[in-house]
């Protein structure tokens, strides 16, 4: 199953309301996205798998407001519990997710991944994250996280 299907079958299962929408890959990115569609950046939502840098690899994915930058070094060690970590690299994030750079969002994560969302993104009405690939966003409550098992931590981003 594409991981689209597998992201709108996660929120299916969810329960909550959310809005799919279909975009050009070519504006997938966010500032790109934004820019062509019309949504703010403080909208949006970047959804980064972070690796610690030692065997044995340990994952988790963070989500943040895209204008925000994640505190890997500090905050995003401490959670994991190692020393060093670093944005995973776009195949070991392919190979653990199954979701495409660009789209990648907390909804059909592996299970047992360490799901991190910056307390700001809850500041919000609403938001629009990946859905899986390059061509979907969903625009969804921030509580959808919280009903996805997430840990919303003050400060996870700057």
């Amino acid at each position: 199953m594409p991981p689209e299907q597998l992201v709108l079958a996660a929120l299916e299962k969810l329960g909550v309301p959310f809005e799919p929408f279909t975009i050009d890959p070519a504006f997938s990115d966010t500032a790109a996205f934004c820019e062509k569609y019309g949504y703010p950046p403080e909208r949006t939502c970047n959804t980064i798998i972070v690796a610690s840098k030692k065997d044995p690899k340990q994952y988790c994915a963070c989500t943040v407001l895209s204008p925000n930058r994640l505190d890997v070094n500090r905050k995003v060690t401490k959670l994991m519990g190692v020393s060093k970590a670093s944005f995973a690299t776009a195949d070991e994030m392919t190979a653990l997710t199954g979701m495409q750079v660009g789209g990648v969002t907390p909804f059909s994560l592996p299970a047992g991944l360490p799901l991190y969302v910056d307390s700001r993104v809850m500041d919000h009405e609403w938001v629009i994250i990946g859905g899986g690939g390059r061509t979907l966003k969903v625009k969804i409550s921030p509580n959808t996280f919280i009903r996805a098992g997430a840990q919303v931590i003050e400060g996870l981003a700057t």
